[in-house]
């Protein structure tokens, strides 16, 4: 038997085997069937952990385009919240999860000049105008 480990792995077993099941095989739609749920699922983490566009997955994943309608539909379905907290219940119960809250109450001001809002701010056209009104 030949087993191909992928060094782009990101799911343990165990955490497979927790959502596995809320994850669909087939859509329902015609078309050629995708080989493997756990790799469209990676594939989609891999991308949100390095923060890559869609067309730079990897091809280890299988083409974008299909990794992107599967994030899509599971978004539009809900899926991924169910996924997030049934992860989230077990790694609660077993004592994973350090619950503190911190907040930062710190404030960056910009200048101005940095938002793209116009604004009328007395420049020289106002002033030729005020110079016509006055005589």
């Amino acid at each position: 038997m030949l087993l191909v480990v992928s060094r782009f792995e990101l799911l343990s077993d165990e955490q497979w085997a927790l959502i596995e099941d809320l994850l669909s095989a087939r859509t329902g739609r015609p078309g050629r069937p995708f080989s493997d749920a756990r790799v469209m699922v990676e594939g989609i983490i891999y991308r949100y952990r390095c923060g890559l566009a869609w067309r730079d997955v990897p091809g280890v994943f299988g083409p974008w385009q299909t990794i992107w309608t599967w994030h899509r539909r599971l978004a539009r379905e809900g899926t991924w919240d169910v996924v997030l907290q049934r992860l989230q219940a077990f790694a609660d119960a077993a004592g994973l999860i350090d619950w503190s809250v911190s907040v930062d109450s710190t404030i960056a001001r910009a200048h101005q000049h940095a938002t793209n809002i116009t604004r009328h701010t007395g420049g020289w056209i106002e002033l030729h105008e005020t110079r016509n009104r006055a005589a």
